[in-house]
């Protein structure tokens, strides 16, 4: 019996040398260093809290507001407790303001509020949330072309007239509560302007009690505004449609003893016609507005 032992031993491999084999893992450990020298380290990861705020705080004074919100961003991220932080919140919130964001503005904000109700800024929270939706209200654009905003809906107004109150009410004491009540003076005469505008829109239309109402809560909500003469106005006008002479004359009354030269007086009582045109601008280029 023939036995091809040959047959049964298995080939011999192909060993590669040493030396090779080393070669290969050197080459391939220089390529993964070089692929660390050419990267460049990410400073929002790595830098530590008072650089990072230092860096976004440059941003902000230099106006990159983009720069200067990504770090705050990460910066709070990355330490979410501490003075650097709380900080950061606050300056976040007014770069985004200012960067025209005003919703993720009122977001932080609120947060920093709610996390921070006994901060020694919170008071500046406060005022910059009434000041975010004071200026979502009144923009700069609108002023530059003329625009009549009062024409509008004015719940940005509405919601910053009550934010300025809540500032005066907690912090009556401090410089944004007297900041406050100079723009809650301005807001008042806007909201005012609105409420005769709609009541002007009554009048032409001749929906007399809805007219009437509007000038009453003007009287009511916004008292010592620049057009309480002009909703007395309304109110009489629409007093006398109504057939309700008595009372439309108590408050002729009443316009005369606080505003003798309102247009509504001095131009006699019109009956026919466009008379509602002597109510509006009621007397807003004797105001100088």
């Amino acid at each position: 019996m023939i036995h091809h032992q040959g047959l049964l031993r298995p080939a011999p491999r192909t060993a590669l040398p040493s030396l090779a084999r080393i070669g290969c893992l050197f080459l391939l450990a220089l390529s993964l260093a070089g692929c660390k020298w050419f990267q460049k380290e990410d400073p929002l990861e790595t830098l530590p809290v008072d650089q990072m705020y230092a860096e976004a705080k440059s941003a902000l004074v230099g106006g990159n507001l983009g720069r200067a919100t990504r770090y705050y961003q990460r910066l709070i991220a990355r330490f979410p407790y501490g003075p650097y932080t709380e900080q950061a919140q606050l300056e976040l919130a007014y770069a985004q303001h200012r960067n025209n964001e005003p919703e993720d503005a009122l977001s932080t904000i609120n947060r920093f509020i709610r996390t921070y109700p006994a901060h020694d800024k919170v008071a500046y929270a406060f005022y910059l949330k009434a000041l975010i939706n004071f200026e979502r209200g009144n923009s700069a654009l609108d002023r530059l072309v003329g625009i009549d905003a009062t024409q509008r809906d004015q719940a940005f107004n509405v919601q910053s007239f009550n934010d300025f109150a809540e500032v005066i009410r907690r912090f009556p004491d401090t410089r944004y509560a007297v900041d406050a009540r100079q723009r809650m003076v301005y807001l008042r005469n806007r909201l005012a302007r609105h409420e005769i505008n709609v009541a002007q829109y009554y009048l032409r239309r001749k929906a007399w009690v809805a007219a009437l109402k509007r000038g009453q809560y003007l009287i009511e909500v916004y008292p010592q505004s620049r057009y309480q003469s002009d909703a007395l106005a309304v109110m009489a006008e629409s007093y006398r449609q109504l057939g309700q002479d008595t009372l439309a004359d108590d408050t002729v009354r009443v316009l005369e003893a606080n505003d003798p030269q309102h247009p509504y007086l001095t131009g006699g009582w019109p009956r026919q016609g466009g008379w509602w045109r002597k109510l509006l601008p009621f007397g807003d280029e004797r105001r100088g507005s």
